[in-house]
């Protein structure tokens, strides 16, 4: 079973346990804990309840089968309480639903929240890339621990960068400027060759061909608009955005798409900190001393055991390798 599939299946689940046990304390936990795990789980959840009732069953779900934290979705739906036995009746069917695999949600398209826009949701793990394509032609493929929703229709193609970072190669088309939210920040293009890279309320856009114009955001409202072409990087933070022309730069940030990692003499607590957005066993660098170190070169973004090695050869570094962590010190 997938596992959005496991999702659905646990979704369903939950329901039951919550129509058969009144909303008791420890279901109640149990649910709210799941639904906070992350945004599909509530995604789920919800199409779960809406595919239940717009099957013509609006009026047999119980009160107990939503959870406090989504009864105000319910109530802008006008959902409703119903008779006990007719709720356990639509269970079944919704179990039934589950297991034929008709309800879909996750990596794949799916109907978003009107019918003629369809949102896509796509995650990667530490040390994941995922490349995907949409139905408009353009292509997105996602670097490590990452997080992305895009929604397409007739008018406009958006994707929200939730965090990490996503490389897009996204197909012309003048009636449709496709955008991209990240932060307080939001970037515009008709068709071009680009990344976008979120960190917190940090967000640095490579163009590596075309044109993008780069939008300051307060409250949703355009404050500052900066244009960036092929070998531009723009880094924006708070209400600051700095541009630098550097070709050379550019295309060793995306080295991440050949599962490498480029440097150019940077500091070696910043080499770390980048090694360990794409591996569970984190490289730790003890004393600012050889924190200071500057460090050049391409390396396998997969193997810091490997860069660990080369920085003991190169330098005499002591390196201390436990399953978690590798120590690097004089």
């Amino acid at each position: 079973m997938s596992d959005v599939s496991d999702m659905q299946a646990h979704a369903a689940r939950l329901m039951l346990a919550a129509e058969d046990s009144g909303w008791s304390d420890e279901t109640v936990r149990d649910l709210e804990a799941w639904l906070h795990e992350s945004d599909l789980h509530r995604t789920v959840y919800l199409r779960l309840e809406h595919s239940w009732r717009a099957a013509d069953r609006i009026g047999s779900l119980g009160a107990g089968v939503m959870p406090p934290s989504l009864r105000h979705s319910a109530s802008s739906t006008g959902y409703q309480g119903g008779p006990r036995w007719v709720s356990l009746a639509a269970a079944a069917c919704l179990v039934l639903i589950v297991a034929a695999g008709v309800w879909q949600v996750g990596p794949q398209l799916y109907h978003g929240y009107s019918d003629d826009v369809e949102v896509t949701r796509i995650e990667t793990t530490i040390g994941m890339r995922k490349k995907v394509g949409l139905p408009d032609g353009s292509d997105i493929e996602l670097n490590t621990s990452s997080a992305m929703r895009a929604a397409l229709s007739t008018d406009v193609r958006e994707v929200w960068l939730d965090k990490g970072e996503a490389y897009f190669e996204i197909r012309h088309d003048a009636s449709r400027p496709f955008l991209v939210h990240a932060g307080n920040r939001q970037v515009a293009v008709l068709g071009t060759k680009f990344s976008v890279r979120r960190e917190g309320d940090k967000v640095t856009v490579l163009v590596s061909e075309g044109k993008v114009r780069v939008d300051d955001l307060n409250a949703n409202h355009v404050v500052h608009s900066t244009t960036i072409t092929g070998g531009d990087m723009a880094i924006g933070s708070g209400g600051a955005t700095l541009v630098a022309d550097s070709k050379i730069r550019v295309e060793d940030a995306l080295s991440w798409r050949k599962g490498m990692l480029s440097f150019n003499q940077e500091r070696l607590s910043d080499i770390a900190s980048e090694f360990n957005r794409y591996n569970n066993q984190r490289l730790v660098i003890e004393g600012d001393d050889v924190a200071a170190i500057r460090i050049g070169g391409t390396y396998p973004a997969s193997n810091p055991q490997e860069f660990a090695q080369l920085l003991s050869d190169a330098y005499g570094l002591q390196v201390r390798t436990t399953r978690n962590e590798i120590r690097i010190s004089n």
